[in-house]
């Protein structure tokens, strides 16, 4: 970056570069915790998965949730079994249509995740204290439009129609 301060164009390379870094240490910190609860990477990604749905007041089906995982239904029966045999998952009637069958995260599997994860969740606070409400809201912004970038990225992907090119692809290991 240059002696008279970063240019648009330095920052814009930085933030994609500090955008990548999150991605890849948050997929190590999931593997670590997939590990530590003896799961597999696709029930850690599952389980995920659950979570969010659950707290977006949007719980997920078996169905649903393969096609979130891209897995066959047969796939999704064994994953969801082994979440549900460790405590991680429970599968409950669904109270709109008794029919169907959501999966809800438990309240064993709540409390590991809590225990793993608070200690970050508290990091984070730590790290932001310094910040003003108004530093706070422009980051807010940036990180938003990044997500935005890689939730249509990733619709591409899924899709089939991935951009070619290297422009923008990044190493994929961090260097440290």
């Amino acid at each position: 970056m240059s002696g008279a301060g970063p240019s648009r164009e330095e920052w814009v390379a930085a933030i994609t570069e500090d955008a990548r870094l999150i991605g890849w240490l948050s997929e190590r910190i999931g593997h670590g915790f997939a590990q530590a609860q003896r799961l597999h990477s696709t029930d850690f990604r599952a389980l995920n998965a659950i979570y969010r749905a659950c707290r977006d007041g949007e719980p997920l089906t078996s169905k649903a949730l393969a096609a979130e995982l891209q897995l066959s239904p047969a796939a999704i029966t064994y994953v969801v079994g082994r979440l549900v045999e460790a405590g991680h998952v429970r599968r409950d009637e669904d109270p709109t249509d008794r029919r169907r069958v959501i999966l809800e995260v438990d309240d064993p599997g709540r409390e590991v995740a809590r225990s793993f994860f608070g200690p970050l969740g508290a990091a984070h606070t730590e790290a932001l204290r310094s910040f003003d409400a108004s530093e706070l809201a422009t980051a807010h912004r940036v990180l938003r439009a990044v997500i935005g970038v890689l939730d249509v990225f990733e619709s591409e992907v899924r899709r089939g129609h991935a951009p070619e090119g290297e422009e923008g692809i990044a190493d994929p290991a961090p260097d440290r």
